[in-house]
């Protein structure tokens, strides 16, 4: 498995590209603005886009999908259900086209790259965190010694606490690779991270 890291200036949101390097197959994870470098680092390393994976579905993980619809005709865009009803300014459905829905417990399988669905609800009602082996890709769930925040429509703290004490909870020093900032793992913020210390700590 290979994952290239773009980060998008105009929203400041890490943009990741997941392939696996035996069949060049790739997915796009939070294509968060319409960046030509998107596609440029496909492009460059001769991979096929499989499917886009949102995270979440606030303007600045998903404003890249109609840019990107014209380009790649047939991918699917994945998000969870809870969060296809969000209202503008944080969502615009109508220019997403047609979405696939994902939930818990669900795996995407692109060849030997098996993306594993983790329901976190806080930051929004349909968040996810999408495991692949020993990475997990956090979206807005879990930063670098913080938290996304929890006080816009769909959010919730108590959710964000157990979603937080879930991926606590996961086995060994995972790397996390989230929506804004830098990467991580989870070992440190188990040390670190007062938030996700609050959470595990909690009943």
């Amino acid at each position: 498995m290979v994952i290239k890291t773009i980060l998008l200036p105009s929203v400041a949101t890490n943009c990741y590209v997941v392939a696996d390097e035996n069949t060049k197959h790739c997915a796009i994870i939070d294509p968060g603005a319409a960046d030509p470098h998107i596609l440029e680092t496909v492009r460059s390393e001769g991979w096929e886009v499989q499917y886009i994976l949102l995270t979440h579905a606030h303007y600045d993980h998903t404003r890249g999908i109609p840019a990107l619809r014209p380009e790649l005709p047939g991918v699917p865009v994945y998000v969870h259900p809870a969060d296809s009803k969000m209202p503008k300014p944080f969502f615009f459905i109508e220019e997403m086209g047609e979405l696939t829905f994902y939930e818990d417990g669900d795996h995407i399988k692109m060849d030997g790259v098996d993306f594993e669905v983790i329901h976190t609800p806080g930051h929004t009602a349909g968040s996810v965190v999408l495991r692949v082996g020993d990475t997990l890709f956090t979206g807005d769930t879990l930063f670098k010694g913080s938290m996304g925040r929890t006080d816009l429509p769909g959010g919730s703290y108590e959710d964000m606490k157990a979603s937080l004490k879930r991926l606590g909870a996961l086995e060994g020093d995972l790397t996390v690779l989230p929506g804004h900032m830098d990467p991580s793992t989870l070992d440190h913020e188990r040390k670190y991270n007062f938030y996700l210390k609050e959470a595990l700590e909690s009943k």
